[in-house]
């Protein structure tokens, strides 16, 4: 059994200044997280992809697409917070991982140019060793060719012909694994409303294994998952919300019966002042 059940901030005194700073981590009571789905929900500057940061900190997960969390520079004050946090575990095992969609974004242009450096190595060897025997070419051109094969196998022999969404399906199904923790920083970025029902489906699966999430998002379809716990990140504080009480799902579900009604004031017709 892998699951955290709490988190919450230790009875000590704080450093001033960021992440302290923000209002719904300096006055963070305890989070109770022992369901399989959490969402942290608000708007941006509200604290919830601090807090996600700090969690995975605290946590160790490896991250995905990014440096190691304990030497990153991007979250030096994240590692501070991460010091502040006191969480509680039901089962400990390090299985799962910590994704920010902007370093899947990252990853995806890492994994093409290494495979555009493996075969530039290669046409270089394939001249420089033209009239070498095939066992020297072999040994020379075998580290590459590995390489680009181990690529292929994972991402596929044509990463760029996928969209950003198969891509990132992709990588999250080949990493699933039995009773992981994954932390996630808004995965919606890439994914289109058809492919966020292809990863509800597959947090579904991973929930069926003993998985546990813990997800920073906008998007009201992820929000809609069934039983998931969602901390509203509002006010200055954090508190626990159902679905059909969020105003930003009420926003969503107003603008697209009458977008008109939004719009009129935002791109009124040529010719015409807003309302």
């Amino acid at each position: 059994m892998n699951q955290l059940l709490s988190v919450s901030l230790k009875d000590t005194e704080h450093p001033p200044g960021f992440p302290f700073s923000v209002p719904a981590i300096e006055s963070l009571g305890s989070m109770d997280l022992e369901g399989p789905v959490n969402l942290f929900v608000g708007e941006n500057g509200s604290g919830k992809s601090t807090l996600l940061e700090g969690l995975a900190v605290a946590c160790d997960l490896p991250a995905v697409g990014s440096g190691n969390l304990a030497v990153d520079p991007s979250l030096e004050a994240q590692r501070r917070l991460a010091r502040a946090l006191r969480l509680v575990w039901r089962g400990r095992n390090h299985r799962g991982f910590f994704l920010r969609a902007e370093d899947f974004f990252g990853f995806q242009k890492r994994i093409a140019a290494d495979r555009v450096e493996h075969e530039a190595e290669l046409n270089r060897l394939d001249e420089e060793l033209m009239d070498a025997s095939p066992l020297a070419r072999n040994l020379a051109m075998g580290v590459h060719r590995g390489s680009i094969q181990a690529l292929e196998r994972r991402y596929g022999e044509d990463p760029d012909a996928r969209s950003h969404g198969e891509a990132f399906l992709d990588l999250f199904k080949a990493r699933l694994v039995p009773e992981g923790l994954y932390l996630m920083d808004e995965p919606e970025a890439a994914l289109s409303p058809q492919s966020q029902l292809a990863f509800i489906a597959m947090i579904r699966d991973a929930v069926d294994a003993g998985g546990q999430f813990v997800i920073a998002t906008h998007s009201p379809i992820l929000m809609a998952i069934p039983g998931a716990r969602i901390f509203l990140f509002d006010g200055g504080r954090v508190r626990q919300a159902a679905f059909e009480d969020l105003e930003s799902v009420s926003l969503v579900k107003d603008f697209l019966q009458a977008p008109q009604r939004f719009l009129r004031h935002l791109w009124p017709p040529p010719g015409r002042e807003a309302d």
